[in-house]
């Protein structure tokens, strides 16, 4: 008896905890707020990239999950409340990415390009405040690097 209790505990705390889940992934589907970012290179050359803003936990968690198609000259900005070490992966995004740390005074500070459904962390080696990406190579493509700004207006 003691064990069909514990069985019927076991299935309601899961079948509970996948509507929490549900919940929060239906959340996150949502069409995020867009912001316009301007990038000045070293050069002096100007260029722009469209981002969905991530800025409640629930949209950094979920970025771009389940995303197959994520056009040329869109991205995504994470927002953080505060400068912190990042650490990113692509749980369940199918579709290649690259991400550029960000500081708060708007200096990419790393790109890194990050593989399909990879459980690999990609963490940034100094405390950032943004994370933005982009198609896989849109950064190398543009000519962005280390040391380009970013104006962020939000």
């Amino acid at each position: 008896m003691k064990s069909f209790t514990n069985n019927i505990r076991t299935i309601f705390f899961v079948f509970i905890c996948s509507f929490a889940v549900a919940g929060t992934f239906a959340s996150c589907n949502k069409k995020l707020k867009t912001t316009e970012l301007i990038i000045t290179k070293a050069d002096g050359n100007v260029l722009s990239v469209t981002a969905e803003m991530a800025v409640t936990p629930e949209e950094r968690e979920y970025g771009f999950m389940e995303r197959k198609k994520i056009p040329d000259g869109t991205g995504m900005i994470f927002i953080f409340e505060k400068d912190e070490v990042l650490r990113f992966w692509m749980k369940n995004t199918p579709t290649a990415l690259s991400i550029a740390y960000i500081d708060r005074n708007g200096i990419i500070k790393e790109i890194f390009d990050m593989q399909p459904f990879s459980l690999e962390g990609i963490e940034s080696s100094s405390s950032v405040r943004y994370a933005l990406e982009v198609p896989k190579g849109w950064y190398a493509k543009n000519g962005i690097k280390p040391g380009d700004k970013i104006r962020l207006n939000f």
